[in-house]
């Protein structure tokens, strides 16, 4: 099996481990640049191939040897080609499943031709394999090579489709050109994939207006363009025993009232470019709502159970204009940032001022937090820390600014690195260690002992709001009528909004 180095992506077989990162939206995990047509967010923005300088800059915190070791990768060169399927046209497909059932083995699959807005991020015009109209795909052992604009590698769209692929590889070099592509409702099942994706706003595992059901287990998947995180959600993601890296962009980008769960995942990224001005953070993992109208208002949720995060630059999670709850149980956290945050909840320049906060429930079990958190006067936090987790960091050290709720069970410590403001707490006697700082309650210094407090309910607002470029695509500008909002005007940057 052909080891490389960082483009080999790798179907990490964790079985030899013990316990064993929209139009062209999807990804809107950063904002991107307009099209005019679409608008995205920094995350899944058009940028050049950049292989040989990232590889140097991301070096350190790629997987030791012997980490690789572990992995099996597969490549190109593991796939026996029986016949290839080929397209060139401006928004054609090589592979077209339209509502009926089909199965594809040991094929090459070759896509240019170009394509822009809605129909390519939202509909499936151009992608090189695509199913919809309630459309069964099966693939195996296919490699598929994409190098047009908005032209996707492989896309379920539409409620009743299902698209089945595993032990394949999937390549893509334009901007706006994701690896997995769902919206509409559709669903997509992936085992074993390798995904390498170079160009901008090209999220490996990528959702747009609609959403739908993505799961996927085993592999490697690496994006290296602008507003190109790993994935970009705005629908139900879940990924178990694999290996994601990003380059420039976020590793996770979820938007909106949607999902994203990591089973004994190894997440590596490296923030370093932006799609927008509407945030000057970089972040490994970034939870907001654009208001584009891609993604429904409501809570959102990021679960990530074993594996590890490493975090190259920036914060490691940032929550923006949205209300979420993540869950850690157990996740091994590297920031190689000294002046990153572990969480920062902050406004940014999406939603309405002085509504347009992270409201976060920050649920942990058997967990270890090292680094500092910020909750700004218009977002919130609880913290709950159970089954033996230990937090060793402050809060609000500059003074207290948003709600911020603590409860530790009797397992559980909090050691403080400098002075902390809170408003609300629930502990045991022993519980926090001020370690020679102080710790203010609702302005009074706390001096040991127990503490009941009450936790804070969150508040999903909805209706307008600036748009602008989602992480992924999507159009920006204001939103609809409350309750739900509705689509934005038009502008702001596609697919990959961050």
């Amino acid at each position: 099996m052909k080891i490389i180095k960082r483009y080999a992506i790798l179907t990490l077989c964790f079985m030899m481990m013990s316990g064993l990162l929209m139009g062209c939206d999807n990804g809107k995990e950063a904002p991107t640049e307009s099209d005019g047509e679409t608008a995205q967010v920094e995350v899944d923005v058009e940028e050049d191939n950049q292989e040989e300088e990232n590889s140097e800059e991301t070096e350190s915190i790629k997987p030791t040897e012997a980490d690789q070791s572990e992995a099996i990768y597969l490549t190109k060169d593991d796939i026996t080609i029986n016949e290839t399927h080929s397209d060139d046209t401006d928004g054609g497909h090589a592979i077209l499943a339209d509502g009926e059932t089909a199965e594809y083995s040991n094929v090459a699959v070759t896509k240019t031709g170009e394509s822009s807005g809605d129909e390519a991020d939202f509909y499936g015009e151009n992608a090189a394999i695509f199913a919809t109209n309630g459309g069964e795909l099966t693939l195996s052992e296919v490699y598929v090579n994409s190098n047009g604009t908005h032209a996707n590698g492989v896309f379920s769209y539409g409620e009743g489709t299902t698209v089945n692929i595993k032990d394949s590889v999937i390549e893509t070099t334009g901007n706006c050109s994701g690896g997995l592509m769902t919206t509409g409702g559709g669903t997509m099942n992936a085992e074993n994939l390798t995904i390498h994706t170079t160009g901008n706003s090209s999220a490996a595992i990528r959702s747009d207006r609609g959403g739908g059901i993505v799961n996927v287990t085993g592999g490697s998947y690496t994006t290296d363009g602008k507003g190109s995180p790993v994935i970009y959600s705005t629908a139900d993601i879940t990924v178990s025993d694999a290996y994601m890296e990003s380059t420039s962009s976020q590793g996770v980008v979820v938007e909106g009232k949607n999902s994203v769960t990591l089973n004994d995942v190894e997440l590596v990224a490296d923030n370093n470019t932006k799609n927008s001005d509407k945030s000057n953070y970089y972040q490994a993992v970034m939870i907001y709502q654009s208001m584009s109208g891609d993604a429904a208002e409501g809570t959102s949720s990021f679960t990530m159970n074993g594996g590890s995060l490493t975090n190259a630059n920036g914060d490691i999670f940032f929550v923006n204009n949205t209300v979420t709850e993540i869950e850690l149980n157990g996740v091994g956290f590297s920031n190689k940032d000294e002046e990153g945050l572990f969480l920062r909840a902050q406004a940014a320049g999406w939603g309405n001022e002085g509504s347009n906060g992270g409201q976060v429930t920050l649920t942990c079990g058997d967990q270890v937090i090292d680094g500092d958190m910020l909750v700004d006067e218009v977002s919130n936090l609880n913290l709950i820390l159970n089954d033996g987790s230990v937090f060793t960091g402050a809060i609000n050290t500059d003074g207290q600014q948003g709600e911020v709720y603590i409860e530790l069970d009797s397992t559980s410590t909090w050691t403080l690195t400098e002075d902390s403001y809170i408003t609300s707490l629930t502990c045991n006697e022993g519980s926090i260690n001020l370690n020679g700082h102080t710790l203010y309650v609702n302005g009074v210094a706390y001096e040991g002992g127990i503490s009941t407090g009450e936790e804070i309910e969150a508040v999903v607002t909805s209706g307008g709001g600036p748009g602008g470029a989602p992480s992924d695509g999507g159009n920006g500008g204001p939103g609809g009528a409350p309750p739900d909002g509705g689509p934005g005007g038009s502008g702001g940057t596609p697919p990959s909004k961050p």
